[in-house]
């Protein structure tokens, strides 16, 4: 558990410094932004080795059905993180596709796993992810939506997402955890 919460604690930091501590991030130029990437990496390191050195313990038993609807939030969560890229309409009414997308993310598979570990790990994800909206919200004015993308490109993005979906379920499958209930 201490690796999940120092790999939290280093996505967090990483992740704020910018909104916590604008100055000393602007200040640090170019190199800042390879300290938050560094930290951002870290931090992710840390929660994938121990999320998956961490002995289970099971706080409660999800039905199996949830797995349903773990993988219909997992491909509108792909879907999400994409169109912040591709600015499809969506980006026009989500301010935040990016952020949406962890949040989604993070519901899907608290909704699924019922253990210590998944609580700490995707309810910590969760709540940065909240965090982050609250604080951008705050210090940001909400931009102009874009312009509304041609058809191709939502298309291309809902295509995209699923091809991303299915190698997201292919290495699930090959680290020991079936998707698909």
């Amino acid at each position: 558990m201490t690796l999940i919460v120092l790999g939290l604690a280093l996505w967090w930091g990483a992740h704020l410094f910018k909104r916590l501590a604008p100055a000393a991030r602007a200040g640090m130029g170019d190199a800042g932004k390879g300290l938050v990437a560094a930290g951002v990496l870290a931090g992710l390191v840390l929660m994938v080795l121990g999320y998956r050195g961490v002995e289970q313990v099971d706080l409660w038993y999800p039905p199996r059905f949830l797995t349903h609807l773990n993988n219909l939030l997992m491909m509108i969560a792909v879907y999400l993180f994409a169109t912040s890229v591709t600015k499809t309409r969506i980006t026009g009414v989500i301010r935040h596709p990016q952020l949406t997308a962890v949040k989604t993310w993070a519901v899907a598979h608290l909704l699924v796993n019922g253990d210590l570990a998944s609580l700490l790990l995707f309810g910590g994800l969760l709540v940065w992810a909240v965090v982050e909206v609250i604080l951008i919200n705050r210090a940001e004015p909400r931009p102009a939506p874009p312009p509304p993308a041609p058809m191709s490109r939502e298309i291309g993005t809902v295509l995209g997402a699923l091809v991303v979906f299915g190698a997201i379920a292919w290495v699930h499958n090959w680290l020991g955890y079936w998707p698909y209930g």
